[in-house]
């Protein structure tokens, strides 16, 4: 009796002891395949899978901290600053560029600090947040002011102008990659200083040209006279594109000018506005159709908004076919932002043939049209014409003196100069009130919709 109880028990221990090994042996594989699942066809043990396995691993460890280093080394090297916050906004690391744009030492690991603590920057921390928010990269510029504790080195803290890419990266960290953009401000103010010099030297010699065209004007007989009367308008023209450029030059050089802010009726402004280019429209036969407020007081420069109005109905018109509307309109809208506040959108939407969609975010720049074929006047290219058929014979010809005597009897209408200045200026200045505007095409029309926000807030209707 009692051997059979020996092999009861001997037997329950083997089984026992089989379940282990099994269990083992499961453990063994898994921990086989995590390393390297390959080894599983190999025909050994499983002693013998394992080394290989863990020797396997060691070598693609040693490879990855390989890689590691390299990159980390290109970081450091890079040419642009590189740094990393973790999902608290602590700085983990940033690279020896960083640390120069931002006027701070690479952290140490043990020693982590928050961001904004080290970096006072509410730009650079919104962008942070943002990207958080949005789950996607974004985009920042603006002009970083170092802060240093010792005042006797406020003097060379030196201001920055610096544009970041920031990325999401796992665990609710981002990283941020920081470029340096003071070279192409230097450039952009170089530019513009340029520009604003030509301007000034060609502002006299254009002024005394107009002087004697308008002397010459009276004292020819037709069809002399009808040269001069061309070359008069050519004048004018390259005067305002001249004037054009003066008026860009000293908005951009004072984002925010001293505004002569007074009460002004919106409606009655766009009015006065499409009535000073009623002749152009009255060629085309284009109408104003305008949908709004009979009264909207606020705060505006006149003269400066009457400009903007000016630019987007010359613009509106150039591009409308005959016969169509121009579409104006009016109306109070709530800023989708934190701010909550109130906005007068102003739209002006044509019948054209709308902006390329790759050319909405540059139509506000200047200089740039999206189409230069619709750029020139059909006066210059007449102007063109005229000169080159008239190269080679002083005299002129009936045929030449019928086209201008019928070119007198048309009633002489102003003309855009199609220099790629008007919409820059319109930006400039509804900036400069603290708006914004934006271009896109409209989905009735398909043609040009220029839109124009301006905060607003009530006014007494009784203010003149």
């Amino acid at each position: 009796m009692t051997f059979l109880w020996f092999l009861f028990g001997l037997a329950i221990g083997l089984a026992f002891l089989g379940w282990y090994h099994l269990h083992l042996t499961r453990k063994l594989k898994r921990l086989i395949y995590s390393l390297q699942p390959d080894v599983l066809r190999w025909p050994l043990s499983s002693t013998s899978r394992l080394m290989r396995a863990i020797a396997a691993h060691v070598t693609s460890h040693e490879a990855l901290t390989t890689d590691l280093e390299t990159w980390r080394q290109l970081c450091h090297a890079a040419p642009i600053g590189v740094l990393q916050v973790d999902d608290e906004n602590q700085l983990l690391w940033c690279n020896d560029q960083a640390g120069q744009l931002l006027s701070i030492q690479p952290p140490h690991l043990a020693n982590r600090r928050l961001l904004l603590e080290l970096v006072r920057s509410y730009e650079l921390d919104q962008l942070i947040e943002q990207t958080r928010i949005l789950q996607k990269s974004c985009q920042s510029n603006w002009t970083f002011h170092p802060v240093c504790a010792d005042p006797s080195q406020l003097s060379r803290q030196l201001s920055r102008p610096l544009r970041a890419h920031s990325i999401l990266l796992g665990d609710g960290c981002v990283g941020v990659f920081l470029e340096s953009r003071q070279e192409t401000v230097l450039l952009a103010q170089q530019r513009d200083r340029w520009i604003s010099d030509v301007a000034h030297e060609l502002k006299t010699p254009l002024t005394s040209v107009r002087l004697v065209a308008e002397t010459l004007q009276m004292r020819l007989e037709p069809p002399l006279r009808d040269w001069i009367d061309r070359l008069l308008n050519e004048t004018i023209r390259l005067s305002s594109l001249v004037q054009d450029l003066l008026d860009l030059s000293q908005l951009e050089a004072n984002p925010n000018p001293n505004l002569k802010l007074k009460t002004v009726d919106v409606t009655k402004l766009i009015q006065s506005a499409w009535f000073s280019l009623e002749l152009l429209a009255r060629k085309k036969q284009l109408q104003l159709d305008y949908v709004g407020p009979d009264r909207l007081l606020m705060q505006l420069d006149e003269s400066r908004m009457h400009r903007v109005l000016l630019n987007l109905f010359d613009n509106a018109i150039k591009y409308s076919p005959s016969q169509q509307a121009v579409r104006v309109r009016v109306s109070l809208v709530t800023d989708n932002s934190q701010t909550q506040e109130q906005l007068v959108q102003v739209e002006i939407i044509d019948a054209g043939p709308g902006f390329p969609t790759d050319a909405l975010p540059y139509v506000f720049d200047r200089f740039y049209r999206a189409d230069p074929s619709r750029s020139r006047s059909n006066a210059s290219l007449e102007v063109s014409r005229v000169y080159s058929a008239g190269k080679s014979n002083l005299a002129v010809s009936n045929t030449f003196a019928d086209d201008t005597q019928a070119a007198s009897e048309t009633p002489a209408v102003p003309t855009s100069s199609g220099s790629g200045l008007g919409l820059a200026i319109v930006r400039q200045i509804v900036e400069a009130h603290q708006g914004w505007v934006q271009a896109n095409n409209h989905p009735e029309t398909q043609g040009g919709w220029l839109q124009v926000f301006l905060p607003w807030q009530s006014v007494d209707d009784t203010a003149t």
